[in-house]
């Protein structure tokens, strides 16, 4: 199974582009082991509190559907510890698959698995400006 993982060795960087306050966007495919309809969608949106922590989705779509279960994107703007995983159980459904197919504006494209390729200096600039743009803006809306 493919999924869009980012390795860096600047600590600094990795804490402006994974820290939460930034709101990056996270895209995932995700198998579940039913079929999904509006109510399941609603109650992902809608969140719930586990473990003292209230998590939802930001967005939800249903992809398709096989004959037991269904595939969805589900977007998320903060990552907490297993947060999919812990927000589907606790609406009484399983993950059969999970994969992480963009962050920001990064994709995981047509690299086949195993396989890798280095940030190109552009696509490091647009982390920053993200960066960057999302402290600008919880800057101003704190004053």
């Amino acid at each position: 199974m493919k999924a869009l993982l980012l390795f860096t060795n600047d600590t600094a960087w990795a804490g402006r582009i994974t820290d939460p306050a930034r709101h990056l966007e996270k895209i995932y495919h995700v198998q579940v082991n039913c079929l999904a309809d509006s109510t399941l969608v609603q109650r992902l949106l809608q969140g719930v509190s586990v473990d003292g922590q209230f998590l939802t989705a930001r967005r939800v779509r249903i992809l398709r559907q096989g004959e037991k279960n269904s595939w969805l994107e589900i977007v998320l703007d903060e990552g907490r510890n297993r947060h999919i995983r812990r927000l589907i159980e606790a609406i009484g459904q399983t993950v059969l698959r999970l994969v992480r197919v963009a962050v920001g504006h990064q994709k995981l494209g047509n690299l086949a698995k195993g396989e890798f390729r280095f940030l190109t200096q552009n696509e490091v600039q647009s982390f920053e400006r993200h960066a960057l743009r999302a402290r600008s803006i919880l800057s101003s809306s704190s004053s």
